[in-house]
């Protein structure tokens, strides 16, 4: 069964003096300040478009490769997943990094980069981000 997820975005004044807020509907976590200089910026308190799509793919990649390793027979004792995401003014988003620490008892450090690749490509919001060049660096400790 499907499940849809709701935000909403209200905007006020031009791209570059204005401001506007991002809601967190469904969760109702929210409401949460935007601005232009805090996107081409400094953020300053202030959350972005790429802020929210790290803050996606981060827990998405985690669940993704948390799953995968399960089903292997290797369950994380804990993933730690960092997600930066690049923004050009004028150009668009330009590149996504991930990188996951991680506890997993009985893989090697060769064996939890496949894993992590593998998690890398099939998570649901790579594959919606498949424009945007994702790198990826998987760490055993």
């Amino acid at each position: 069964m499907a499940t849809t997820r709701k935000a909403a975005a209200h905007w006020e004044g031009s791209l570059m003096e204005g401001k506007g807020e991002v809601a967190f509907n469904s969760s109702n976590l929210g409401t949460y300040p935007v601005t232009w200089a805090a996107r081409s910026a400094e953020p300053n308190g202030v959350t972005s478009p790429e802020e929210l799509i790290a803050a996606a793919h981060s827990t998405c990649f985690s669940m993704a490769l948390s799953h995968a390793l399960a089903q292997a027979g290797n369950p994380a004792d804990a993933l730690d997943t960092a997600a930066e995401v690049d923004f050009q003014p004028g150009t668009g988003i330009t590149a996504i990094r991930l990188n996951v620490r991680a506890s997993v008892p009985g893989l090697t450090a060769e064996q939890f980069a496949e894993f992590a690749a593998k998690a890398k490509e099939g998570c649901p919001v790579s594959q919606a981000l498949k424009a945007v060049p994702i790198s990826l660096e998987a760490e055993l400790v």
